[in-house]
């Protein structure tokens, strides 16, 4: 079975997002070596995002580049689930599935539907809610050299919650943007 991954670029300032989801910042980080857009797009079967996210991305849809228009850049195919309470008003192509759920019966179908392949979250509100659950086996961390200033926060909750990662995987080529893969650092009962 494959791993549910949780998988970002972020500014310096922690943020996945400028106000109103803008990517436009996303230029300003380092170009990725050869391979590895297409190595971990080909690991991802099923991709879970936010309503708030699909929205904006539909709305910025003109003024998004090449890179932030398509998950991967482009390079993925797959199901993408848009989590959301209104499910009649997505409207897509068969590769869209609107799901009014929760987390937990959001990750348990597309770890149906992704087999031996990754679920892939790209929300920091979903994220945060599959973490509550300890769905996550994964963290893909890179970071573009831009401050935001305000946006969408990589982890924002309230009150705090910590959660430790140890670090498994630095990407090979890509130490310029800080390219690494975090496992959750799990405490074993005494």
């Amino acid at each position: 079975m494959g791993k549910v991954a949780w998988g970002f670029t972020c500014s310096l300032d922690g943020f996945l997002a400028g106000p109103g989801h803008d990517m436009s910042w996303f230029s300003a980080a380092e170009p990725l070596p050869e391979g590895i857009t297409e190595r971990l797009a080909g690991e991802v079967a099923v991709i879970i995002a936010g309503r708030d996210g699909y929205d904006a991305a539909k709305a910025q849809q003109d003024e998004r580049d090449e890179t932030t228009a398509e998950a991967y850049g482009g390079a993925w195919s797959g199901t993408e689930f848009i989590l959301t309470h209104r499910p009649e008003e997505i409207s897509g192509d068969k590769s869209i599935v609107a799901l009014n759920c929760g987390i937990v019966e959001a990750i348990r179908r597309a770890r149906d539907i992704a087999g031996d392949r990754d679920v892939q979250i790209i929300s920091a509100d979903i994220a945060r809610q599959a973490l509550e659950h300890d769905l996550i086996d994964e963290l893909q961390v890179f970071t573009a050299p831009v401050f935001l200033g305000d946006g969408i926060r990589i982890f924002d909750v309230p009150g705090g919650r910590r959660y430790d990662w140890e670090l498994v995987e630095i990407y090979e080529g890509a130490e310029r943007s800080f390219g690494r893969t975090y496992r959750p650092k799990r405490t074993t009962p005494s």
